[in-house]
């Protein structure tokens, strides 16, 4: 009988663990000899990309073994590499040539851009591919669950630095986020005390403000976050009051890249992704400009956010990849799909694939955030899983 096939993926931005997780997953099924992986190129785009005579193969696909896969684990980003692509929403012009003549073959969801979900199950079935391990978060899994519905099994691994995945209380990379945060925070409090200043720093979290939450409960300084716009005189009164009441003369903010204040107009810029995002004008420089016009105070901002998804993960983050990573494929053994591997109430579990219409999961602002102090939630903790939030 014929060795099943399975392939892997990894989509949107690239986190520290990933290729964690792709090792394990390799590891765990060449010790089985009924399966072998092919691992799939820059993420959604490897499947849209492929030619029906299979010339462009070589240039998307790499068949996964113990040898390539040995050291992996030693380095962050993707061995697979990624992309933002989005198969559901695709630009007729971002297909390779041969392929924009079948556009019109396929479901239009706005002019110039289309549905391509039949090409990719052609691809699969041209492949031979029976399984799908899918790495990703939000939008990546989104089409996972799209294809999954579709007839093709998917099982997913979540992963992002903001840990905004509905279902899970847990994704890979947001343990090295903080650390890497924290480290970048208590480093910089030097030259910031130094100066007397006000330190203004802008971490992930489009959507959802955990990154931000997290990393304030460490260095007990204040944090707004997308889900709850804050009062820009409250806060700018709060930090002078830090500032004069600290011996070293200062003062610390981190805010979530979504975050912003109350009647505040969030402007964006440029192209939208495939998944309908732009880039938002960076709210810590416009935080900066109001402490400065209204109080004359000076400040320092500083952009964490890419830092923190570079280099190799941190244990946390190595140990949840690896087991993550042997879940999924026990549920491919087992003939699972539509299934996500993930952290439930503290325990390693398994749920469905999240609806895309839930859209990021938020934090719980009552339980976790004080809104008047913009300050996470120190008390009551006794019983409650380490990464609180509801899911």
């Amino acid at each position: 009988m014929a060795a099943k096939q399975f392939g892997i993926l990894t989509g949107g931005g690239d986190v520290p663990g990933l290729n964690r997780v792709i090792k394990s997953v390799v590891y765990s099924a060449t010790s089985n000899a009924d399966f072998e992986v092919i691992g799939i190129r820059r993420g959604w785009a490897g499947l849209t990309s492929l030619l029906p005579d299979g010339s462009a193969d070589n240039d998307y696909l790499v068949r996964l073994n113990r040898e390539n896969t040995r050291t992996l684990d030693r380095s962050g980003g993707t061995f697979l590499h990624t992309s933002r692509s989005n198969p559901s929403r695709m630009r007729v012009e971002s297909l390779p040539e041969p392929l924009r003549a079948r556009a019109g073959q396929m479901k239009e969801v706005e002019t110039g851009v289309v549905d391509v979900t039949p090409l990719v199950l052609e691809n699969l079935q041209r492949l031979q591919i029976d399984y799908l391990v899918a790495i990703g978060g939000d939008d990546t899994l989104s089409y996972a669950s799209i294809l999954d519905r579709n007839g093709f099994p998917v099982v997913a691994v979540p992963k992002t630095m903001d840990n905004d995945v509905q279902n899970t209380e847990y994704c890979i990379g947001f343990s090295t986020a903080l650390t890497r945060a924290v480290d970048a925070i208590t480093r910089q409090r030097t030259t910031i005390g130094s100066h007397e200043r006000i330190g203004i720093f802008r971490i992930f979290g489009r959507d959802a403000g955990f990154t931000a939450l997290y990393t304030a409960y460490v260095t007990s300084v204040r944090c707004c976050i997308p889900e709850v716009p804050f009062e820009l005189d409250q806060l700018i009164d709060l930090l002078i009051a830090d500032k004069r009441g600290n011996p070293s003369k200062y003062a610390l903010v981190v805010l979530a890249e979504g975050a912003t204040w109350k009647g505040r107009v969030v402007e964006s810029y440029g192209a939208k992704d495939a998944f309908g995002h732009q880039k938002k004008v960076n709210v810590a420089e416009a935080l900066s400009e109001q402490v400065k016009q209204k109080t004359g105070e000076d400040t320092i901002v500083s952009d964490l956010t890419y830092d923190l998804r570079s280099g190799e993960p941190d244990f946390l983050d190595k140990m949840i990849a690896t087991t993550f990573a042997n879940m999924a494929f026990e549920l491919i053994a087992s003939g699972g799909h539509g299934r996500m591997v993930g952290v439930r109430k503290g325990c390693y579990t398994d749920s469905e694939i999240p609806d895309p219409k839930l859209g990021p999961r938020k934090v719980d602002t009552d339980s976790m955030y004080n809104t008047g102090h913009y300050r996470p939630n120190y008390a009551h903790k006794n019983s409650l899983p380490i990464f609180l939030t509801q899911v």
